[in-house]
């Protein structure tokens, strides 16, 4: 049975991967710091600072494989209609005649990553709570679709 100190570390370890909407990279910096400090005393904290860990590094390389979609398919969008000549010669660059309709199939799809960008965004949000409430009433959780880095 896990002390209620440590069910609120472990509850903490979660809860501080928030740290990455106020300091970069904070959501992999705080939980390490927990994680680290206690794993070696509970086995609770160790496996709640690895699911914390894992989770969030599987956040990372969802985001990287969906920005490396998403951001190639803007770029080319705006710049096919954009001369390259205009491009070196010019300071300005007007976008007259933005042309959608050739494009409308590849539009889609980068704006699907982006809306598939934002569901993951909010279910982190909505599974680093629930994950935090599991761990402060003593159970174990595991994320889903997280990929085991820390075993």
């Amino acid at each position: 049975m896990e002390t209620s100190t440590e069910r609120n570390f472990a509850a903490f370890t979660h809860l501080s991967t928030f740290s990455q909407y106020i300091i970069p990279f904070g959501n992999y910096i705080f939980p390490i710091i927990l994680w680290t400090s206690k794993k070696e005393q509970s086995e609770f904290v160790d496996h709640n600072g690895k699911q914390a860990l894992n989770f969030q590094l599987s956040i990372l390389i969802y985001s990287l494989i969906l920005a490396m979609i998403a951001i190639p398919i803007f770029l080319y969008t705006v710049l096919k209609n954009i001369s390259f000549n205009d491009l070196i010669n010019n300071d300005e660059i007007i976008l007259n005649n933005f042309d959608y309709g050739n494009s409308i199939g590849i539009l889609t799809v980068g704006v699907l990553t982006l809306l598939v960008f934002a569901c993951m965004k909010i279910a982190e949000f909505f599974l680093v709570i629930y994950a935090s409430i599991k761990a402060s009433n003593g159970e174990e959780y595991s994320y889903p679709l997280t990929i085991p880095f820390l075993k």
